[in-house]
This record gives C-alpha cells, structure tokens and sequence, in this order.
C-alpha cells in the first residue's frame, strides 16, 4: 500500500491523473530483467503477463486465466484489484479506461516500454474519448530504491557447429529480404532477432540466453548497440570482420535522430518502442511487418532439427532418471515441490551442453496443478504424498537447442473422474500430433483437433495449444502458434521447419491441473495435385502415464499413436540408461493391448 501511495503523490506531481504501467522492457520481451520488473515490485504479482492501471482512487492488475489463482493471492494487501482478462493478450484495460476516466484526464505513460503498436491502440481509443496520452519518463525511478542494476553478462559466440549457418550469411539473408521490400535500414529491438543474427548469446535475461542490444542494418553495415566491455576481444574482432561495428547501448536513439531524410526503415511495431520510433525523423519512410529474422529462424534447417533431436535424446534421458528417482523416493515422505524441482534440474545439468532451464519449472502437486503458470515458493511449497496428481512442465537450454515439456502423473490411487480428465486431455495431444493439413494453414484453424474430447463432455481450457519455440533462444518464440499466444500470430501460416508446442489441458480449481505436452516440428507428408499436404513429427521424448489412461476413450487409431510413440521413446534413451532404469522405461512404454 505504500509503494501505491507513493506512486499516486509522483502521478500528482507529474501533472497526471492516472498511468499505466505495462510488463515489458524496451526490447518488448516476454522475460524481462529484474531492472524492469516494475510490476512485481508494485504488486508482488510474479507472472509474465500483465498491466497495470493506476488512478487517485482505483489501481488495477489485468491478467488473463493463466495467472488468475496466483494474481489473487499476491495482490493481496497491495492495494491493486485484479481485473480478470475475458479474452488472453488484449488490451481490456483500454475500455476500462474509457468507461471510467473523466474527459480531459491526462494519462502518463513511459515510452521506453510501450511498443509502437501499443501506443497506436491507446491513441485511437482514448483521445475520442477527450483522454490526453503523455509520455514520461519511468515514474518508479526515484520510489524504487533498492532497484537491481541492467544486467550485464558476458556476450560469447554461439558457434557455427550449433547455429549452422554463420552471422554473415545470416546477414545476407536479411539484406536480400530488405532489398525486396525496398529498404535500406531494418531496426531490430527484438533480444532473440539479435542473438539469431549474429550468433551471439549471453545471460542478461532469466531463462533466455540474450544480450541487452539494439541492432540497426543498412545496406552496408550492422551497428550493434550493446555496451563493449562486454565482448572479448576474439568476438570483437569477429563481429568487426562481418562489418558489425559496436555501439554503446543507449546511443541507438542519437543514431535514430541522425538518419538520412531519404532513410526507408523496416521494423515490426510489436516490438519496436515508442521511444525508439519517435526518434527516427518524419522526413523517412517507415515500413512496418514482421521482422525479417522472425520469421527466418522460425523454420529451423536441417543441421538444426538434427540438433534439436539429440537435445531432446538427452533431455528425455533426464527426465526418465528424474522420474525413476521420484517414484523410488516417493515414499520417503521428504519430497516437495521445490525439491523435486530442483532435483530435475540436477538430472539436467548433467547433460552435455545443457545451460540452464528455459523457464521457471511447474511443480503443481494436487490443487497446484491447476495454476496454469505455478512456481513454487516457500510460502506455497508442499510436500508430496504417495497419491494424487502431479503436474510437472519444464524445459531446459542447451546450446543445441531449447526444450519444453509437460508431464502429469499419478502418485498413487487415480480416480476415475481423474483418469477420464486425463485421457480427454490425451486425446487432444494425439489428435493434433496425427494432423495432416494442407500448405497455407494457420495454426488456429487446426486447434479445434485439440479441444474436440474435451469440449464434446463440456471442458475446456483457457490458454493456447501451441507457441512457437527458439533454437537456444526464447521457449516462447513467434511467429506461429496454435490458437491463442503472446509469442505468435494468427495470421502466420504454419510451415515445414517450424517447431511448435501441442499442449491441451484441463484445470479444476482446488482439485488439480492436467496438462500433456509435446514440441513438434513440422514437416511435409505429401504433394498431390490438390498441392503440398503438412504434418507433426513429436520430437520430445518421455513416457506418458499409463495408469492415468482410461482406454475405454480411447479410438484405435490414438492407441496406436501411444504404442508407436513409446516404442520411440524406449528406442531413443534406453541406450543411455543403466540396466535398472531401462528395464523400469521399458515398463513404462509397454505396448497397449485393448481385447
């Protein structure tokens, strides 16, 4: 209540009468570093996606169904009410403020953290309303006093044994692309465009491997904004051979101002800031779409599939002693979410290249599991009991790749409202893994596949099916999804080399949470003369729990798809396991047989 007391005097003194505070950083990233993270400082809300409006009266956290369960817990005793989203990713907030902002009020907000695309919607709706917009600077700069510094890690080259292809035919590509749409310089403010470009990485951000950079491309030259005693001098002499010249972060704005009046400027107005964008003069053209690097590193090469499938081989190698090690230590009584959390990552680290988790792990045991985005705290943490339901969703980076998976498991006694929840689930997962569909097809026009079981017994869930997934880069990565997501586009057709999440779910409030998902990769089936036809390969690799099944619900077909999958998955990681391990995976895997 304090902070939002003091936020109010510093709203009144800046001439405004309300402001809105979004969750991002300028480079519009999901992650943002612990510099950024203003709403949680404000409100305790921990979650990745949210925003904040605040009057003299009346101060409002709006999330969408993933976080509603965590955000009321968090916000408690802040001050701040939680405004549920109806619909995920949109800016419901911008009603609200229509509906209840007198005419003539004067709105704050901090450039540096409001895309372009986003200062446009706010426009629209709110000066026909008599709303004023003003931009300022961060308001929270004076109140916040035991802010965390920017970060500032090392940068180190990821090589072109993983990336495949090296920075200056990367670069290449996007010059091509920029001579086809008539530009001569492509702004890239995006964390994982500028690590996919040039093939660098480091760890300013939590779960993703970026550095803290502006990138500008001309015809001629790269100019990376990115603070130099950061990078040795091997990677300097290297950036500098493929004509990248280095800057200090902050001078990319001067170097926007300074731009020729013919200048012609690409960028994506989902990730550009308005800051950023104000800066280039009136006298250029801009051009505005999806950034060039986007969608080039959304369909992985050959050389990188091949990576990705032995990043997942050693990921599912840990995920089966991981969980060979939970059902022997159950018993114990000593094991809770944050141990068990832990532990996986230890079964990780043991990985060759692995670098980190890709996300904060969800460990939800009974009615945790029904917190779409849980993370265990000691404050929630609880232990584990030889029954009940476990969900467990993580990932790890490797330098070959970036892995996402969830598995729900039984601990002991499954009822059979349980299992009927859970085979429905299934359902969905196989049925959108055996999808056939033809080029030119949006990831939307295929999730219904996903929610058919569930839907034809009135259940439903309230997050997307599928986002698209980085190459050691961010695990939520567009353009393309599956229904609904902050990562992608719906406009996005999916196409051969794109890896993408399928992830139906079910949650019950205060009972559990079930959720079984995969990464798959799309590639091509066939060509008929009605055209090329696509479909999924599954490349994430670890058993799906059979106790859980109720094959009753289950048609031939996906019964098939469980015994082909398993006998893929005993295939893939016995030969890395010890005896006991693989004789316990090959239990695990066994064949279905339905009389």
């Amino acid at each position: 209540m304090e902070k939002l007391r003091l936020l109010r005097e510093t709203i009144k003194l800046n001439g405004l009468d309300a402001c809105i505070i979004p969750m991002t950083d300028p480079h519009m990233g999901e992650y943002v570093s612990d510099y950024w993270k203003i709403i949680q400082w404000l409100s305790s809300f921990s979650g990745s996606a949210a925003t904040i409006v605040v009057t003299q009266e009346f101060a409002g956290l709006w999330t969408d169904s993933r976080y509603f369960i965590q955000a009321e817990r968090q916000l408690k005793g802040s001050g701040i009410e939680l405004m549920k989203l109806k619909v995920p990713h949109t800016p419901e907030y911008i009603d609200w403020i229509c509906e209840n902002i007198e005419t003539g009020s004067v709105i704050g907000f901090n450039s540096e953290v409001v895309s372009v695309g986003l200062f446009r919607q706010l426009k629209e709706k709110l000066e026909p309303s008599g709303v004023k917009l003003k931009e300022t600077s961060d308001l929270t700069q004076e109140l916040w006093a035991d802010r965390k510094e920017l970060p500032c890690s090392q940068v180190y080259d990821h090589t072109v044994f993983f990336a495949g292809l090296d920075r200056d035919e990367k670069i290449g590509k996007i010059r091509e692309s920029m001579r086809e749409k008539g530009v001569n310089y492509h702004l890239l403010p995006a964390l994982d465009d500028i690590a996919w470009t040039f093939n660098i990485r480091a760890s300013d951000v939590q779960y993703s491997p970026l550095a803290i950079s502006f990138v500008l491309i001309s015809e001629t030259n790269s100019l990376l904004f990115v603070d130099q005693d950061r990078i040795s001098m091997e990677l300097r002499k290297n950036l500098l051979e493929s004509g990248v010249e280095i800057l200090p972060y902050g001078q990319i704005y001067s170097t926007l101002t300074s731009l020729n009046s013919r200048a012609r400027v690409y960028l994506s107005a989902a990730s550009v800031n308005a800051q950023l964008y104000n800066s280039i003069p009136e006298e250029c053209t801009i051009v505005e779409g999806i950034s060039i690097p986007t969608m080039l590193k959304s369909i992985k090469s050959g050389k990188e599939i091949a990576h990705i499938k032995n990043a997942m081989i050693r990921d599912g190698v840990a995920l089966t002693k991981f969980y060979y090690w939970l059902e022997n230590n159950l018993a114990s009584g000593e094991l809770n979410e944050i141990s068990v959390s832990e532990k996986l990552e230890e079964f990780r680290a043991e990985q060759d290249y692995f670098m980190g988790p890709s996300f904060a792990t969800i460990a939800g045991y009974r009615e945790h599991g029904a917190i779409v985005h849980y993370e265990a705290t000691a404050e929630t943490d609880i232990p584990l009991a030889t029954e009940g339901i476990f969900l467990l969703d993580s990932g790890g980076q490797y330098l070959d790749g970036t892995t996402d998976i969830t598995r729900t498991i039984s601990l002991g006694n499954p009822t059979v409202k349980q299992k009927r929840d859970f085979t429905l689930v299934l359902k969905g997962t196989i049925q959108l893994a055996m999808c056939v569909f033809p080029e030119g097809t949006r990831g939307y026009q295929i999730e219904l596949l996903a929610r058919k079981a569930l839907w034809n017994h009135g259940l439903n869930y309230g997050h997307g099916t599928g986002h698209g997934v980085g190459y050691f880069l961010n695990v939520h990565e567009g353009p393309q999804n599956i229904g609904s997501s902050a990562s992608g586009s719906n406009e996005i057709a999916l196409q051969a080399g794109m890896l993408i999440s399928d992830e139906p779910g079910l949650y019950r409030e205060g009972e559990y949470g079930i959720r079984t998902e995969n990464l798959v990769v799309v590639k091509e089936i066939q060509e008929t003369e009605f055209g090329k036809f696509l479909g999924f390969e599954t490349v994430s690799l670890c058993y799906i729990d059979q106790s859980l099944i109720e094959p009753g619900l289950l048609e031939k077909t996906e019964i098939d798809w469980i015994n082909f999958y398993h006998k893929k998955v005993f295939e893939a990681l016995s030969p890395f396991l010890d005896e006991d391990i693989g004789k316990w995976l090959g239990e695990k895997t066994k064949e279905m047989i339905i009389d």
